[in-house]
């Protein structure tokens, strides 16, 4: 675990961090047997970047760390100085390799790890068959869950593959963009509800029988569904289906495999979560259903990131502020720019104490959970340099 101390705080206004443990990120990242740190939380709060900003500052203090995204805007790759990322890592420039550390990064390309999936667990002509398939080509570019479920087989993949090559002794990985952040650790189990799913098993059953024995086994609990769902379907949608199932079956028990292999892996010691939440009420009861979902599954969180609190230089309060700007109302252009400035204060400083008394909220509810604050950036992170600087946020 990451060394959790004990922050000072104060409640005055505009201060910057209540009491409670925290989060020692440069801990976390030093720690050798910390080879799979997962950052997760609900969309839009920043799990790109803190991502990119943990594998920056892990490879320029000597990790090898690859950097696994399945953010779709490309911001990552934005900040890396590179112009596009694929499924296959590459190497970052520009970071400071003097510590022997060095960093690879890329984007998860959810089709063609399907692809690669087929490929690999079935023969040369079920591959071919499966890939082919109308029905698999949409499953495989936009069924619900997918991203989710593709995005643990490609962790699977470099995890093997860094303990076949010690290419890399550091995997960071930023979860999909869901509505829920409790999709990522779902995926592997609705996928293997859809296979052992009744609308498989029947799906399955003409395969299974085959021509004439299928027709003369059917029951009639199987060809009343078969004629409804060929109804809703359509015939020739229906035969893709049948098709797709049919030459899949072989793989079926490798999903479940592969998906039991990987959750397994991320309930390791050598996994670690960050959950990661903006200072709104709404992300942070999100960041506390994960909590208590990660300690449901035996799953080791190191913390939680606060991503964008405001933080406000100096110890004038909001009502002192708004009260200099007052006075200052009725007096020359000069006067009237100074009270515009006391206002903006003013607002920062409330906004800056809605955001700590959420998260002084969430400490009270999660008391043992360690917090790292960062705080708004000044400028869009767009490059390494902004990217470092992040890091050293994190790392308070």
């Amino acid at each position: 675990m990451a060394r959790a101390t004990t922050q000072a705080g104060s409640t005055k206004p505009g201060s910057t961090r209540p009491a409670g443990p925290a989060l020692d990120i440069d801990a976390l990242l030093a720690d050798p047997g910390k080879r799979i740190i997962v950052c997760c939380g609900s969309g839009g709060v920043g799990k790109t970047t803190t991502a990119a900003a943990l594998g920056l500052r892990a490879a320029e203090s000597g990790r090898r760390v690859v950097v696994l995204t399945i953010d779709p805007a490309l911001r990552l790759a934005q900040s890396l100085g590179l112009t596009a990322l694929d499924n296959t890592p590459r190497p970052v420039s520009g970071i400071d390799t003097s510590a022997g550390g060095s960093m690879d990064a890329m984007m998860l390309d959810m089709k063609r790890t399907f692809d690669e999936v087929v490929e690999q667990h079935a023969t040369p002509e079920k591959a071919q068959q499966i890939l082919s398939n109308p029905f698999y080509v949409a499953v495989s570019s936009s069924f619900a869950g997918t991203q989710e479920y593709m995005a643990m087989e490609k962790l699977g993949q470099l995890r093997a593959q860094s303990a076949a090559d010690a290419r890399w002794d550091l995997i960071v990985v930023d979860t999909p963009p869901s509505r829920s952040a409790l999709d990522f650790l779902d995926a592997p189990k609705r996928l293997g509800s859809f296979l052992d799913g009744r609308f498989i098993r029947i799906l399955m059953a003409p395969a299974k029988a085959g021509g004439r024995a299928y027709l003369k086994a059917a029951t009639a609990t199987i060809s009343l569904a078969m004629t409804v769902m060929t109804r809703v379907l359509g015939g020739e949608l229906l035969r893709d289906v049948q098709t797709f199932v049919a030459a899949l079956d072989t793989m079926f028990g490798g999903f479940r495999e592969r998906a039991d292999q990987t959750y397994a892996l991320l309930q390791d010691d050598e996994t670690a979560f960050v959950v990661v939440a903006s200072p709104d009420r709404d992300a942070l009861r999100e960041a506390a259903f994960f909590v208590e979902r990660l300690a449901t599954e035996r799953m080791p969180l190191a913390g939680v990131v606060v991503n964008r609190v405001q933080m406000v230089a100096g110890a004038l309060s909001r009502g002192r502020a708004e009260d200099a700007a007052d006075a200052l109302d009725a007096g020359s252009a000069a006067s009237s720019a100074s009270a515009d400035l006391l206002r903006l204060h003013a607002d920062l400083v409330t906004s800056a104490d809605r955001h700590q008394a959420a998260i002084a909220r969430f400490r009270t509810a999660n008391p043992g959970v360690a917090v790292t604050q960062v705080p708004t950036a000044a400028r869009d992170i767009h490059d390494v340099e902004g990217l470092r600087t992040v890091g050293a946020d994190l790392a308070g």
